[in-house]
């Protein structure tokens, strides 16, 4: 019996292993092995997801100007989503009968770039226009890939938070800003990782913690400064000493604070409540490998950013999304109740058996299909019995066998591949892809993605960075009239907008809070936060206390001390 696999990646040219886990799942649903290694099936998967750009374009259903995920010049036709839900247009009607002539990725292009899809994907939106890749959001600007947000700005990947402000990765959190994968914090500004705290600063891997500033590995700890105890009295006058309403005070808080978090261990991952799980920042979860960004998962391997809850189940290769999942295979922004759903995009809200489809809804059974609703045994928009469906989908698989697509750099698509990377109606710059996997325009296009370059702005900065107050005490309400110089001006490779506003409600949660104004457009604020983030890779390293060997996504060349597990937990305090 075949335990294990080895293979040369057609993509990298590096060679994986299958093992015998692996083996076992691919004869559970169905499919076979893959021609690429995990890495490069993420990175595939996340070329297809635009999870926070938005344009300016015209509908094609009505001629009025909308916000959408696919850029004026996208090949691809879009309806604003009211009137894609909508009964005013069927998308039966764009169905096509099977050539056989023609191999199945041509087909399905054919008609991806037919059918009208609908501009964003949000479900349930209240007063949320600037949103996208969200589930019941209200009140919410530029915030994405999410699900229950109340009163938040510019964040990704949260969940059931409120008046937020700047953050990726909360949960259950409250009055946080610059933020990365806390959960269940309240008043929390500048820390990551932590857990069950509030009234914190510029903190780290704390948990159970208030009142505490610039600490590192706490648990249950209370009026703390830089890791040492001091009493109510003396905390709250030296934080008043900090002056934290100044910008310049803020920036030179967080450099002290990043070289001071350099000085303590890491555990191997990021997460807490764990069972057997491999990758990083993973919480509440048992039997998840070489996953990423996972909340109360069970069984999942090679997954990335399956954040909502309830937990997803008997997942592989699958990215963004959750909401109770289970049995995916090689899907992208798939969720709300799928079963048994292999390599689809945006398939969503108690579907199952479906392959090969692309923003389908509340159906079951289909088969290359576009833009279908409460539909069952269709392929590629047209309708069959069960009979003839169950008959045509296997010629099909066979078909792909024998007539499989070739993609313009050679790579070969059979039966049980992800879409080709140049079908995706996205430029690789503005997907997930870049965040993870970043390349130059040159890289991109020689593998064989898109690649957008910046739009020309039609606006005149009012206001540089440089001239802003330095206190936010200082700050008058005219302010949300200008328009602020970005302070990177377009220099970095971070999709800077060049300039910003600060709308009233955003100036309004800085004084609150005490909070000097930003000197970045929201963009390059997004990039400088998830830079902290590590990598999907996984190396085999040893532990830098007792040499035991781990497998830890800290790379050898990043500066972070990194611990196996007992030997973390004996430093925490």
């Amino acid at each position: 019996m075949t335990t294990s696999e080895t293979r040369n990646c057609q993509n990298c040219k590096q060679d994986f292993i299958i093992d015998s886990a692996d083996l076992e799942f691919y004869k559970k649903v169905s499919v076979p092995p893959p021609t690429f290694c995990w890495l490069c099936r993420a990175q595939r998967r996340m070329a297809f997801r635009n999870e926070r750009f938005l344009f300016k374009r015209k509908s094609d259903y009505s001629g009025k100007d909308i916000f959408s995920a696919f850029a004026p010049d996208s090949s691809v036709k879009v309806y604003e989503k009211d009137v894609w839900l909508s009964d005013l247009w069927d998308p039966m009607t764009y169905g096509r009968d099977f050539d056989e002539a023609k191999s199945f990725f041509e087909q399905f292009k054919e008609l991806l770039h037919s059918v009208p899809l609908k501009n964003l994907n949000v479900v349930n939106g209240v007063n949320s226009d600037y949103v996208n890749n969200f589930t019941d959001p209200k009140n919410c600007y530029l915030t994405f890939n999410g699900q229950g947000a109340e009163d938040c700005m510019y964040g990704n990947g949260l969940g059931g938070v409120k008046n937020c402000v700047d953050n990726s990765h909360l949960q259950k959190s409250e009055r946080c800003y610059e933020g990365f994968w806390l959960s269940s914090c309240r008043n929390a500004i500048f820390s990551s990782q932590c857990e069950s705290s509030y009234d914190i600063a510029f903190s780290k891997d704390c948990v159970g913690v208030s009142n505490c500033f610039g600490c590192v590995g706490l648990r249950k700890k209370s009026y703390c400064i830089w890791n040492e105890q001091y009493t109510k009295e003396e905390y709250e006058k030296k934080i008043t000493e900090y002056n934290l309403g100044s910008y310049a005070a803020v920036q030179a808080m967080r450099e002290q604070a990043r070289a001071f978090w350099l000085k303590f261990p890491n555990k191997y991952i990021n997460g807490l409540q764990n069972t057997d799980v491999s990758g990083n920042y993973i919480s509440h979860s048992r039997n998840v490998r070489n996953s990423f960004l996972v909340r109360e998962g069970e069984n999942l391997r090679y997954c990335q950013y399956v954040q909502e809850t309830p937990a997803s189940k008997d997942c592989y290769d699958y990215t963004a999304w959750g909401a109770g999942n289970q049995q995916i295979y090689e899907c992208t922004a798939c969720g709300l109740g799928t079963n048994n759903i292999k390599f689809c995009y945006n398939v969503q809200e108690q579907v199952h058996d479906i392959e090969y489809s692309y923003m389908c809804q509340a159906s079951s059974n289909l088969f290359g299909c576009v833009g279908l609703r409460k539909k069952e045994y269709c392929i590629l928009n047209k309708q069959y019995s069960k009979e003839e469906y169950v008959a045509l989908v296997a010629k099909i698989k066979a078909q792909m066998d024998a007539m499989p697509y070739l993609d313009a750099q050679g790579r070969i698509y059979k039966y049980g591949e992800y879409f080709p990377a140049e079908l995706s109606p996205f430029a690789y710059n503005e997907t997930l892809a870049q965040e993870n996997f970043p390349l130059t325009k040159e890289q991109a296009q020689a593998s064989g993605f898109t690649w957008r370059d910046a739009a020309q702005r039609n606006y005149t900065v009012t206001k540089p960075a440089s001239e802003l107050p330095d206190n936010i005490k200082d700050v008058p309400d005219a302010i949300t009239a200008d328009i602020i110089g970005c302070e990177h001006a377009g220099s970095c490779n971070d999709q800077c907008t060049l300039a910003f506003r600060v709308l009233p409600d955003e100036l309004a949660f800085y004084r609150s809070m005490n909070l000097p104004l930003p000197r970045l457009c929201s963009n390059c604020r997004h990039f400088a936060r998830i830079s902290q983030r590590t990598k999907l890779q996984v190396y085999d390293r040893e532990c830098q206390k007792c040499k035991d060997p781990i497998q830890t996504s800290y790379a050898p060349t990043q500066p972070e001390i990194v611990y196996c597990e007992p030997c973390y937990q004996q430093e925490v305090a």
